[in-house]
C-alpha cells in the first residue's frame, strides 16, 4: 500500500500567514511534479492580456491547470508557487485573479514572490512555477 504524507509546518518563531505555509515536508511513495514558468500564452501561443496584470494571471493559471491534468496532479496537489511580477505592476491585481481562481486552500503551499525587472517577452507581465506531489499509485 502505497502512502504518502505532507506535513504544513508554521513552526513558532516565524510569521503565521493563511496565504502561505513556511515549510512542507513530503514522506512515503510520491510521484513531484516541477511546472516551469508558465505565461500569459494561449494555445495559439498569442499573448493574453496585453497590459493587464489580472487577465495575464487568469491565464497563467489556466495554463498551470493544463499543466496538472497532464500529469495527474490538481490544485490541492501543489506544494510550491513561485511567482515573477515586473516591477511597477499592481500586485493586489494579480492576487485577486489568483484567489477568484485558487481560493483559500485549508492547507496553503509555499509561495515565493519577486519583482523582476522584465520577463522573457516583453509583453509577459506575470510567470509563475509550481511543484506538486501526488501519491504513487
Amino acid at each position: 500500500m502505497n502512502s504518502l504524507i505532507v506535513e504544513h509546518i508554521n513552526p513558532d518563531g516565524l510569521i503565521k500567514n493563511p496565504a502561505f505555509t513556511n515549510v512542507i515536508t513530503v514522506s512515503g511513495n510520491a510521484k513531484t511534479i516541477y511546472i516551469g514558468e508558465q505565461n500569459s500564452n494561449n494555445a495559439k501561443g498569442e499573448v493574453v492580456g496585453k497590459g493587464n496584470l489580472k487577465e495575464q494571471t487568469v491565464q497563467v493559471l489556466e495554463n498551470i491547470k493544463t499543466a496538472w491534468a497532464a500529469a495527474g496532479a490538481q490544485p490541492a496537489d501543489v506544494i510550491k508557487w513561485t511567482l515573477n511580477v515586473v516591477q511597477g505592476q499592481n500586485l493586489q491585481e494579480g492576487f485577486a485573479a489568483f484567489q477568484e481562481a485558487w481560493g483559500q486552500p485549508g492547507k496553503p503551499p509555499v509561495i515565493t514572490m519577486a519583482f523582476v525587472s522584465a520577463l522573457a517577452n516583453p509583453d509577459y507581465l506575470i510567470g509563475m512555477e509550481a511543484i506538486a506531489v501526488v501519491a504513487e499509485k
